[in-house]
């Protein structure tokens, strides 16, 4: 089901069908890959980078004003991502307890 999502970037909108929802639109707002790096939707590209990031996702500053150079994935898509959040921006017709029910 997530090869209907490659490609795709963090930000956009798409169909619910993608991923067995049908009627309904999901944002795409993050996720991580297979070695638990966070995708930053202000990095560019797929690949991993070491960006100088000031907060999440990423890091977690303990006070104010604390930068630190991480390793983050790009705002792309990709089959190597383990966990993609998807949020719904409009519901279907359908309740999603019954096509949660019905895919399980």
């Amino acid at each position: 089901k997530t090869n209907a999502l490659v490609g795709k970037q963090v930000g956009d909108i798409v169909e619910g069908d993608a991923v067995g929802l049908p009627g309904y639109k999901l944002k795409i707002t993050g996720g991580s890959d297979t070695s638990g790096f966070p995708i930053r939707p202000d990095v560019h590209g797929s690949g991993k980078r070491k960006v100088l990031i000031r907060g999440r996702p990423g890091l977690r500053p303990k006070r104010r004003g604390i930068a630190r150079r991480r390793t983050v994935r790009g705002r792309e898509i990709t089959a190597d991502l383990s966990q993609i959040n998807i949020r719904i921006e409009e519901k279907g017709s359908t309740p999603l307890e019954e096509l949660v029910m019905k895919a399980a």
